[in-house]
């Protein structure tokens, strides 16, 4: 009678993970379509990871914009991490998570900068940061910080 109990957890646990891979890569797959699509909105406002714009610019203002995010790591990912870390090599299911934050981040500082009338960003920085941690130190959600100078500029005549 307890093998069933056993079963039982053994089935709890494998519906927890499916569960877990099955929100966590329509969620993904959500926000990868979001991102695409601002993407596009946005490309037209440059960025430059260069401390000074371009020359021959005439540039009229300047702001600090910034943009953050936080993005945490769902169940089937932490579970999937565990198991690579007992024999090493790439973190695979955290990669996604790193470049959903980075691009989230630097799509929320473009909006800012638009929303000021900014025709580009110049010295652009991106900051990563752990800010939970789970059992035995995984990591939980990060935080991705962009920052950078926004720019007004007229066209030299």
């Amino acid at each position: 009678m307890e093998w069933i109990f056993q079963y039982l957890d053994l089935l709890i646990i494998a519906v927890l993970l499916v569960l877990g891979y099955g929100f966590g890569r329509y969620s993904e797959s959500r926000h990868y379509r979001s991102i695409l699509k601002r993407e596009h909105e946005y490309r037209g406002l440059l960025t430059f990871s260069a401390k000074t714009p371009p020359p021959g610019l005439n540039i009229t203002s300047t702001e600090l914009v910034v943009g953050s995010v936080v993005v945490s790591v769902d169940y089937f990912k932490r579970f999937v991490a565990g198991l690579r870390k007992l024999i090493g090599g790439r973190l695979r299911s955290y990669e996604t998570l790193i470049d959903r934050g980075r691009r989230e981040a630097l799509l929320r500082m473009k909006e800012h900068a638009r929303e000021l009338g900014a025709n580009a960003i110049v010295n652009v920085k991106l900051e990563t940061a752990s800010i939970s941690k789970g059992k035995r130190d995984s990591i939980g959600s990060i935080e991705v910080y962009a920052y950078g100078t926004a720019i007004k500029h007229q066209p030299v005549a």
